[in-house]
Order: structure tokens, then C-alpha cells, then sequence
């Protein structure tokens, strides 16, 4: 399943576990995207309170993501030789 996250629409998830990872995409790409339309279409499938978990875990995954890139550590550097 991780590896058919990246084409996650045409991959084996249900429709509910598609919603969660466009909710999830949507986030992170470009949240104004997330209008009352698409909070319909969640609530179809998950309560308000399953939508306020995905978005705290979303958000905290997004944050840490960009914790590790402000502070390089995507790119882990040799450890340095000197004293």
C-alpha cells in the first residue's frame, strides 16, 4: 500500500481511505483548496471528530516534514572529523 501512495486514486484503498489522503494532499499542496464542498464530501464519510484527528495528524506530519527541511536533515551530512 506505501508504494501506491503516490498514484493513491488508482491504488488499493478504499473511497474513505482516498478521501482521508486527498484531504491530506490537499493540505499540504494548497489548503485554501479545502472549501465547504470538499468538508461535505468528508463529512459523508467521516465524523467532525475523525476530521479534526486527520487534520492534526496531517498538520503534524506536514510541520515535522518541514522542521526536518529548515534544519537539512533530509540530507544527513558526514560526520564532521575535526575536535
Amino acid at each position: 500500500m506505501v508504494a501506491a501512495l503516490d498514484d493513491f486514486e488508482r491504488g488499493a484503498f478504499t473511497p474513505r481511505e482516498m478521501l482521508a489522503l486527498r484531504f491530506a494532499t490537499t493540505m499540504a499542496q494548497d489548503h485554501h483548496k479545502l472549501d465547504d464542498a470538499f468538508f461535505g464530501e468528508l463529512r459523508g464519510h467521516f465524523t467532525d471528530a475523525e476530521i479534526i484527528e486527520l487534520g492534526m495528524v496531517t498538520g503534524q506530519f506536514i510541520g515535522f516534514g518541514r522542521l526536518v527541511a529548515a534544519l537539512d536533515l533530509e540530507n544527513p551530512r558526514e560526520p564532521s572529523t575535526s575536535p
